[in-house]
């Protein structure tokens, strides 16, 4: 498949984005579908007219000038003749048009040296051979091209001395010509390429070291090379780094291969199955097409299973597994070590905090090993100090390098990240809300080092980094059997949650510890977590689910003795109350627990019980008491710099004035509350204040008004809870009021 290919593949692309048949474009541009179809299949070649009718046409000046195939260039006068050694191309060939034009750019430089890297499979060898059959007619002397072998199966990489002897051969020097020394050879070869024009690639290098020596020092030859590793000691050259194939690439690679429709939803399935890594992809087409039996399903089911996935991945030539041993072959035994506890970590990413705690290292010799693994493409970085393995290289180092190590270091590993991770969140917890109850084990956590956090906001953005990862963290202690780890990460985690409103996984990681605290019979735990989890169940609006956790924590609390635990449980019963209907049993069960709070000294939660009391009464239409209540537990919160909580009083004070009718008061209050409440606090009472101001302007008539700040409550956070917020329930009626009307 010759250059021309990669032309018709963006053409196909450009004209699918316009929206345009083959029809529609060869009436545009006068050429035949026929000629068209041969063009974007690669049966025929494009010519400048074309690329110039269909860029007009298709609004893509100078994306498909640069991808024509180039034009022979005049030859010196020379007796000798030309090499070219370059492989044939592979077919079919997709995307990768950033890295050509940034490879075409290096090597367009005097001496320019390109060096693409990437994992194995990601295509480096595919995309140097694309670049050099489009370059090598610019080289006068021809193109020699030199396999390495430094990731090649059953094979050491090749030796340098080697490598000069088959270039000076090919450089037409006898063999009885060529030094032993290797300082000869290279100081030969140098000389040969002075005053020529070559383009030189050199596929699979092992090291650096394994391409200085064959570096040239004529300006006129340039050097394409490829790796598994960055080199990125050889300061001069410019480094492309592949990346994984777009979805849509990735699609349009397995369908090619395997003839079948792109368009298919199975085919997308594989693709991402495949990790949209070339290789798995070419492999997944040829297993279809080596099996006509076979449809797209019964392929996407046998790559689905986790057990043998990766040998689903192996055609008898090519096998993923194969290229990855051959990527961690090279491996010192610490990062290889590090390599399969990090295939353990069971969140999507990681810090080099938790890279150190798996390993049992200090962070700064985490950051070497973490930096060695990225160097060689066994992990990603898609974030600053973030750092992720692929899905197929995960499977790879779980089945094959954490297989190795002893159950007891497994198991010692998940422990020391699930130390690390709990002791950073239980402080976190405390910095998010000053004041919260922890019991002694949680205050006396220490987490590691760089992550003990001195600010609020600092907690904050850790936790809303690290929270998919805690959750996965308590799947995978409870189901390792680190139950205490389980219900402990649960009671750290409670009051991040019901700030974020992160219901699903709120309520799944308390079903969790439910479960780890019943297996260990701690009933004390096992009440909390019931509490905690009603609290979970009860903000998403499930009151029946929230009564049936109260009961049970109730009891439980009842039959060990704890009388703090049963205050709090009837104080969390009494909002259940209230949101049920039954304001007088919610004044009564919260009126107890305020009265306990008051006694004990628990200021913050005297402010938050006295709030519900003022939401009770404010259904029982006994304003005055609402309003004197609400206000005293703003000016406890503030007192405690408890900022959140100020905002939910400020907007129980809007709330209480609105239903009075006091509207002017209702937006001062609210008001207050949107200006305070954001990053720092929650959006979600943010937008509770914006839609209590609509409910307001509704009120009196002010519909574009009213439009625009519910407008203005759904930017900041949409989906506030009907059965927990009043405001909600309001604009819900005004809205069917003004479209039923």
């Amino acid at each position: 498949m010759d250059e021309s290919a990669n032309f018709g593949a963006e053409l196909r692309r450009l004209r699918k984005q316009a929206g345009l048949s083959l029809s529609e474009l060869a009436g545009r541009t006068h050429y035949s579908k026929g000629f068209l179809s041969k063009v974007e299949t690669g049966g025929a070649q494009p010519s400048q007219a074309l690329a110039a009718l269909c860029e007009a046409e298709l609004d893509a000046t100078g994306l498909l000038h640069e991808l024509l195939p180039g034009e022979p260039a005049r030859r010196r006068n020379r007796p000798d003749v030309r090499p070219s050694a370059l492989p044939a191309l592979s077919a079919p060939f997709v995307g990768r048009l950033a890295g050509q034009r940034s490879v075409r750019t290096a090597l367009e430089a005097d001496g320019g040296v390109c060096v693409i890297s990437g994992m194995g499979g990601v295509g480096k060898t595919e995309l140097a051979l694309r670049c050099a059959h489009r370059l090598e007619s610019g080289f006068a002397d021809g193109c020699l091209f030199v396999d390495l072998r430094g990731h090649t199966p059953g094979r050491q990489p090749a030796d340098v001395a080697e490598v000069l002897d088959r270039l000076l051969r090919m450089l037409d020097v006898a063999p009885e010509g060529i030094p032993a020394d290797i300082d000869d050879r290279a100081a030969m070869y140098r000389s040969r390429l002075r005053g020529r024009s070559m383009l030189l690639v050199f596929d699979n290098a092992a090291s650096a070291g394994q391409v200085r020596r064959l570096l040239p020092a004529e300006s006129k030859c340039r050097v394409l090379v490829t790796s598994r590793n960055r080199l990125s000691s050889l300061d001069a050259a410019t480094h492309v780094s592949l990346d994984l194939l777009a979805d849509g690439e990735a699609t349009r690679l397995f369908a090619a291969v395997a003839d079948v429709d792109e368009e298919d939803a199975m085919v997308r399935a594989i693709a991402e199955r495949c990790g949209h890594l070339p290789l798995a992809l070419r492999i997944a087409a040829a297993r279809l097409r080596a099996h006509p039996e076979w449809d797209l399903a019964e392929l996407r089911e046998r790559l689905a299973r986790e057990a043998g996935w990766l040998t689903e991945l192996d055609d008898g030539e090519r096998s993923l597994t194969a290229a990855l041993e051959l990527s961690v072959r090279d491996l010192g035994a610490s990062e290889s070590r590090m390599l399969g506890l990090l295939s353990s970590h069971p969140g999507a990413d990681f810090d080099l905090c938790a890279a150190a705690a798996l390993a049992g290292v200090p962070v700064r010799s985490a950051d070497r090993l973490v930096d060695r693994l990225h160097g060689a493409f066994l992990l990603n970085q898609p974030a600053r100090g973030r750092f992720a393995l692929h899905d197929l290289v995960r499977a790879f180092a779980r089945d094959s390098v954490l297989a190795e190590l002893s159950e007891q270091e497994k198991v010692a590993g998940l422990r020391r990240l699930l130390d690390a991770m709990l002791a950073t969140a239980a402080l976190a917890d405390r910095l998010l809300i000053p004041g919260r109850y922890q019991p002694e084990w949680a205050r006396h956590l220490e987490p590691p080092e760089q992550l003990r956090f001195v600010e609020r906001r600092q907690a904050i953005a850790w936790l809303r980094l690290e929270w998919p990862n805690l959750v996965e963290l308590s799947r995978a202690a409870r189901q390792a059997g680190e139950h205490e780890h389980c219900w402990q990460l649960a009671f750290v985690l409670r009051g991040f949650f019901f700030e974020a409103k992160l219901w699903d996984p709120w309520i799944a990681v308390h079903r969790w510890a439910r479960d780890s605290a019943a297996n260990l019979e701690d009933w004390w735990a096992l009440a909390g977590t019931n509490s905690h989890l009603g609290v979970a169940l009860a903000d998403r609006g499930d009151l029946a689910g929230a009564e049936e956790c109260y009961r049970e924590a109730l009891d439980l609390y009842r039959e060990i003795g704890d009388p703090h635990g049963e205050v709090t449980v009837r104080a969390n019963r009494g909002w259940v109350e209230h949101y049920r209907g039954d304001h007088d049993s919610a004044v009564a069960d919260l009126s107890f627990a305020l009265e306990h709070y008051e006694r004990d000294g628990n200021v913050r939660n005297v402010a938050i019980t006295r709030r519900g009391i003022a939401l009770a009464r404010t259904a029982l239409r006994q304003f005055s008491a609402a309003t004197e209540g609400a206000e005293r537990a703003l000016a406890e919160a503030e007192e405690l710099a408890l900022e959140a909580d100020a905002v939910r009083a400020l907007n129980c004070l809007g709330w209480i004035h609105f239903e009075s009718g006091d509207h002017q008061r209702a937006v001062a209050a609210y008001q207050r509350a949107a200006d305070r409440a954001g990053p720092e606090t929650i959006y979600y009472e943010q937008a509770r204040a914006y839609t209590g101001l609509g409910n307001v302007a509704a009120s009196g008539g002010r519909d574009l008004e009213a439009a625009a700040l519910w407008r203005r409550a759904d930017e900041v956070h949409r989906g506030l809870e009907p059965a927990m917020v009043a405001e909600s329930r309001v604009r819900s009626c005004y809205r069917s009021t003004s479209t039923s009307a």
